[in-house]
């Protein structure tokens, strides 16, 4: 049985909450993907964000300073085995150390993903001044791969997750990324992300992305290459909302029910190792949001140990798991089966 955090509904204690996995999760032998929280400042407070972002986490407690940043690229570059590293947040590219840490990446070939939230192409931090007009170009320089998240192809529903206006401000940043290249030019990836907006699991992923694209393109020219699906997870904000809603347990039986095991061998974490903006080490950024470490590494930080000793080890499981092995599975790359 996979040992993991205290589970908050004793119904679904009583009934053998983790026993659908025959034995304990562990990573691949080799991982091959770090995972890098920057920080939760954002320019959104989106209702569903599993890491409660907002404008308003600035603290340095809470994004990573320029020190923390030096440490972390030195680590990546005494462990050759990894070969991508995949930037979250918050927004990213609103740390200060975003853009060295992507030039450093990518000067030694490592695959770089952005996990952008479009509307920050069009923000302007007005504690700062701080504008973030350059992302595109910047990006598109680096070869960035992009994942931008847009919760559905209509205003409406945009609009109700993350506040007025944030559907246009997303379409005209995916449009900013089109005209430096991205969805348009092979070498510039730009892939879309989904998430439902009511407590249901994603639609199927191949056919939404007909949709998207047919919608997008149709609308306002935007082209992009994949579309991903993504469950959400039952923490956080989102979590709140469902218990505010007496939603809480029907959705997470709605997850247990859908267990597909086929979905357990993909899942992200057996192949990544994820850490927060202080170096604190977690199996992937929803473990992080509610302040589960890796088993075995509290107290140290990705800079003490070695990836011989992140190869193979026991990953920390609680109820949210459910969310990544439900029907046709859900990760930070979408649909697993």
């Amino acid at each position: 049985m996979i040992q993991g955090a205290a589970l908050p509904l004793p119904v679904l204690e009583r009934e053998g909450f983790h026993t659908r996995f025959e034995h304990a999760l562990r990573a691949a032998p080799v991982i091959t993907t770090l995972q890098v929280n920057l920080g939760l400042l954002c320019n959104l407070a989106c209702g569903h964000c599993h890491v409660d972002s907002s404008p308003q986490r600035r603290g340095d407690d809470e994004n990573m300073s320029a020190e923390t940043a030096e440490r972390v690229l030195e680590w990546v570059e005494r462990h050759p085995q990894i070969t991508t590293v995949d930037l979250t947040g918050g927004s990213p590219e609103m740390n200060a150390s975003f853009r060295p840490m992507v030039r450093r990446l990518r000067g030694r070939g490592l695959r770089v993903m952005d996990r952008h939230n479009p509307t920050v192409t069009t923000h302007t931090d007005r504690r700062t001044g701080m504008d973030y007009a350059w992302v595109p170009g910047f990006l598109a320089e680096h070869q960035v791969e992009v994942v931008a998240s847009l919760p559905c192809y209509t205003a409406e529903n945009v609009d109700k997750q993350r506040g007025r206006g944030s559907f246009d401000a997303s379409v005209e940043g995916l449009l900013r990324l089109n005209d430096a290249g991205y969805g348009k030019d092979p070498g510039l990836r730009l892939n879309l992300v989904y998430n439902p907006g009511g407590p249901g699991l994603p639609p199927p992923q191949e056919s939404l992305e007909a949709d998207y694209k047919r919608e997008l393109r149709e609308h306002f020219g935007l082209e992009f290459n994949e579309l991903w699906t993504i469950t959400n997870m039952p923490i956080a904000r989102w979590r709140r909302d469902l218990e505010r809603q007496g939603q809480l347990e029907p959705y997470l039986r709605k997850l247990i029910d859908a267990f597909n095991p086929d979905a357990v061998e993909p899942l992200m974490c057996r192949h990544q190792v994820h850490i927060d903006s202080q170096g604190n080490l977690h199996d992937c950024d929803f473990n992080y949001a509610v302040g589960l470490r890796a088993p075995g590494f509290e107290g140290r930080k990705l800079w003490e140990v070695s990836i011989d000793e992140l190869n193979e080890r026991v990953i920390g499981t609680a109820d949210h798991c459910y969310g990544c092995t439900a029907g046709a599975g859900s990760s930070c790359g979408g649909a697993l089966v």
